[in-house]
């Protein structure tokens, strides 16, 4: 399984002119990457036998590749969109890609034909688009900058319910029966989605700064439970939507630098958080360029990584677990005069089952 060991460097594949400073942790690069920024990453669900990564970007494309066992990537395809992609996510059976763009639209993407047909229209950029698998009804939930959350069936130009929003959408995770919202101005909302999607509660933020990321983890029994949600000042809050103790919701530092001599700290946005789906442990990744993997019940970290030449902006792993995907591309953090064509964009894969076990409970 995707292990280590069965690529030699010396192999033709490991043969890429990548400066090993771009990639410190010696990990697989994913061949013909995006032109511009990368914005979303997500693995194709478990319903298909073989593993693909779709990857959204600043160039307003959306590419496919499938990942080999042995960490190669093929380039299958790409699509358009008339403005940069925001989003994308996978149909729960894996045929079909949805694409949310700067172009206020949502598109579909059906795999098999290589066609696409637009499911979803806002006012302004689409930031965030999920897929809903409900044992009644299954559709597609968007997020704009136009300050609603909208559900799709995807056959009708109408969405079948839109949900006003305090403030723009900015990060967003569904994991039936729950969905979570983060906007501007540090609003937090959870839905229910059995039966019709209805707002379940709104949450006075844990975090002082601007959210950038959130993710749904479960609990033991594998349901959805509560959140992560990381902010723009190096900081990821874990919340329980309805918590035993309030103790058990707490925020942690990540994503900031060893401190310089005169005593001051960088601080660095935690652009995106992803939960192991074997093992419940997590990863970060942020602006310093760097990942972290944590084990959120035990409160430590598993793994620091080293940093990269620029930061990372999305992670995911695929269905099984074995994959972390991670993509290095400017997120103009520190604005234009830190943006460098010249760099190039990568995306990694690396081989991280065992790197997230859990703390072993003594």
């Amino acid at each position: 399984m995707f292990n280590q060991s069965t690529l030699g460097a010396s192999s033709s594949f490991g043969a890429t002119n990548t400066p090993s400073s771009a990639n410190p942790m010696k990990d697989f690069e994913v061949t013909s990457p995006p032109d511009d920024s990368v914005s979303s990453l997500a693995f194709s669900p478990a319903t298909i036998p073989q593993n693909f990564l779709i990857a959204g970007s600043w160039d307003n494309n959306v590419r496919c590749w499938e990942v080999e066992q042995t960490g190669k990537t093929i380039p299958k395809s790409m699509q358009t969109m008339q403005g940069p992609v925001l989003d994308v996510c996978w149909s729960d059976d894996g045929t079909k890609v949805f694409m949310a763009s700067c172009d206020k639209m949502v598109k579909c993407w059906d795999l098999n034909s290589n066609q696409t047909m637009q499911v979803a229209a806002h006012d302004a950029p689409v930031k965030t688009c999920h897929w809903v698998k409900g044992p009644t009804y299954s559709c597609l939930m968007t997020g704009s900058w136009d300050k609603t959350l909208k559900f799709w069936d995807t056959r009708s130009p109408n969405p079948m319910l839109t949900i006003s929003l305090p403030e723009r959408a900015y990060c967003a995770d569904v994991d039936y029966p729950m969905a979570v919202v983060g906007t501007a101005g540090r609003g937090l909302i959870v839905y229910q989605l059995e039966g019709k999607p209805q707002e379940y509660k709104r949450i006075e933020s844990p975090l002082k700064y601007q959210h950038r990321c959130i993710a749904i983890f479960r609990d033991k029994k594998k349901s959805p439970t509560g959140y992560a949600l990381g902010s723009v000042e190096g900081r990821v809050a874990i919340q329980y939507v309805n918590p035993q103790n309030p103790k058990d919701n707490f925020t942690f530092k990540c994503h900031r630098s060893n401190g310089a001599p005169n005593g001051y700290q960088d601080i660095y946005a935690v652009n995106d958080i992803a939960f192991h789906p074997v093992h419940g442990t997590l990863a970060t990744v942020g602006s310093d360029g760097s990942f972290s993997f944590w084990d959120k019940d035990a409160r430590t970290k598993l793994k620091p990584s080293e940093a990269m030449e620029q930061p990372i902006t999305r992670c995911c792993f695929n269905s099984n677990g074995q994959i972390f995907a991670y993509a290095v591309s400017y997120d103009w953090s520190k604005g234009h005069e830190f943006y460098n064509p010249l760099k190039k964009n990568y995306i990694f894969l690396r081989s991280c089952y065992d790197e997230l076990k859990p703390r072993s409970s003594s």
